[in-house]
């Protein structure tokens, strides 16, 4: 919204009324416009891709957070945890490059195993290198000269990575790494770092410049979406079916995506960041092992996303931890886009009580974009791109500070805030320090009751929209100087 000149003066004027009161540094800071803005995307050219392979349980996954620096992708000693393959942005020596870990690739496995290997093999369709891992400790194997003959017929640079190599006798066993003929077997333990730098070193030496096999990303770079839910309710589905491929490993077994999944997904004629994310159980506290690590990742993916879509199955009654997910959301200060998911499986009977249910445990979000579709058959899905458009659009909106002052003037004149001990808090002025989300800073005389600030970002939602987006409201009680 732009400003007009009637808002400015009014901002004039009442800034020159704060005069009269103490004002800290912070206050001052913030009156004189300096917001807390968020940044924008990045755009460029494509970044080579290396993608990570090897049977199960070779540490693929302690690799990739090696590489990274961080502990990123989810490690256990139980095999079988990375079961998508997963994009993560690496440095080297100055050079960028997307690094893609994978799922343990087998031979013969059928169900959800086939699909694991599945998501190995198009990550080395879509790569430019290949890191292929092998356990030092247990020498090649009759799976990894399969996985030689694939890569073989792939025809991609590969660069073969001996792990867990911790000493000279383990040095000795991966020498006789050189039969798989893929050239040196660099000598790593990507648990404790050992030989890290050469292996990356090598992996420059075979990266091209530009990816050969990666999209460029568009200018002002996309909205990134999280894609959040408890287990089962449909979210890897939805991804797969806006994506127009199976993207992700989807299975019948709660629980499926461990990893948050990211996918450029053409959308509505733009394109968008899907995350997909793991479902989010019980309290954090209570999950163990791939769960708990799980959990934590997908509120990392929450944190780095601009809106979140929680799923919400519409063939089941709302539980706490629908709720808790939404809530989850909401104070991590994101846009929100409700989806009841499994529309098409829904009874007559149940949509009656859905209304009722919406009404008792969203009533909380109300002002959340509701869209109703089927993630298995794709009914629907199109009306995904309003919402999003509406819950991001809410989300950068700033209300000029006159007109936000001229709100406060009408709504105090017509409902003042009640009586305490014998005193009324009067608002002073009111200012807007941020957007993403929408952050409301009120100067006032006196402190203001929870209640009261419920009824201010009611009616913030009636006059200014706010579709899609939570509202942050502060007070600074402020007293007058003394003469």
């Amino acid at each position: 919204m732009e400003p007009t000149a009637e808002d400015l003066a009014r901002t004039q004027a009442l800034r020159a009324g704060l005069e009269e009161y103490e004002l800290a540094e912070e206050d001052l800071a913030l009156l004189e416009g300096e917001t807390l803005e968020g940044d924008g995307g990045e755009s460029g050219a494509p970044l080579p891709v290396v993608a990570v392979v090897g049977r199960p349980n070779v540490g693929k996954s302690t690799l990739v957070n090696r590489v990274l620096g961080r502990r990123e992708a989810v490690v256990l000693d139980t095999p079988g945890v990375t079961r998508d393959r997963v994009s993560y942005p690496a440095e080297w020596a100055g050079r960028r490059f997307t690094l893609v870990d994978t799922g343990g690739w087998e031979v013969d496995v059928a169900g959800l195993d086939a699909r694991v290997a599945e998501q190995a093999e198009v990550a080395i369709d879509l790569a430019d290198v290949v890191l292929f891992v092998v356990d030092a400790t247990v020498g090649a194997t009759a799976t990894d000269e399969r996985v030689v003959r694939m890569l073989r017929k792939a025809g991609k640079p590969v660069v073969l990575v001996a792990n867990k190599v911790d000493g000279p006798r383990a040095e000795a066993d991966a020498l006789a790494l050189w039969n798989l003929g893929l050239g040196e077997p660099h000598m790593v333990s990507a648990l404790h770092g050992r030989g890290s730098g050469d292996l990356l070193d090598a992996v420059l030496e075979a990266m091209p410049e530009r990816s050969a096999v990666a999209g460029p990303v568009p200018e002002g770079g996309p909205r990134r979406v999280a894609l959040v839910g408890r287990p089962n309710v449909g979210k890897s589905s939805l991804l797969n079916a806006l994506a127009g491929s199976a993207r992700v490993v989807v299975d019948e077994v709660a629980g499926t995506t461990r990893d948050p999944v990211d996918e450029l997904v053409e959308l509505g004629d733009r394109p968008w960041w899907f995350v997909d994310t793991a479902g989010i159980r019980r309290r954090v506290h209570q999950t163990t092992g791939a769960d708990f690590y799980a959990s934590l990742r997908t509120q990392a993916a929450i944190e780095k996303a601009e809106v979140a879509v929680v799923l919400v199955d519409a063939s089941q009654p709302l539980t706490e931890q629908d709720t808790r997910v939404i809530t989850q959301a909401v104070e991590a200060g994101r846009a929100l886009v409700i989806a009841y998911n499994k529309w098409d499986l829904m009874e007559d009977e149940r949509r009656r009580y859905l209304e009722r249910e919406i009404e008792r445990d969203l009533v909380q979000v109300q002002w959340a974009p509701r869209v109703n579709l089927s993630a298995k058959t794709g009914w629907h899905r199109a009306k995904l791109v309003p919402a999003l458009d509406l819950a991001l659009q809410s989300w950068d909106t700033r209300v000029p500070t006159g007109r936000l002052n001229a709100f406060f003037g009408e709504l105090v004149a017509a409902h003042p805030h009640p009586l305490r001990g014998g005193k009324q808090p009067r608002v002073l002025f009111a200012t807007q320090a941020a957007t993403r989300p929408p952050r409301f800073v009120v100067f006032a005389t006196g402190f203001l009751e929870a209640g009261y600030r419920r009824f201010i970002e009611r009616r913030l939602r009636e006059t200014f929209g706010f579709e899609g987006s939570p509202i942050e409201i502060s007070v600074r009680v402020r007293e007058k100087r003394k003469r």
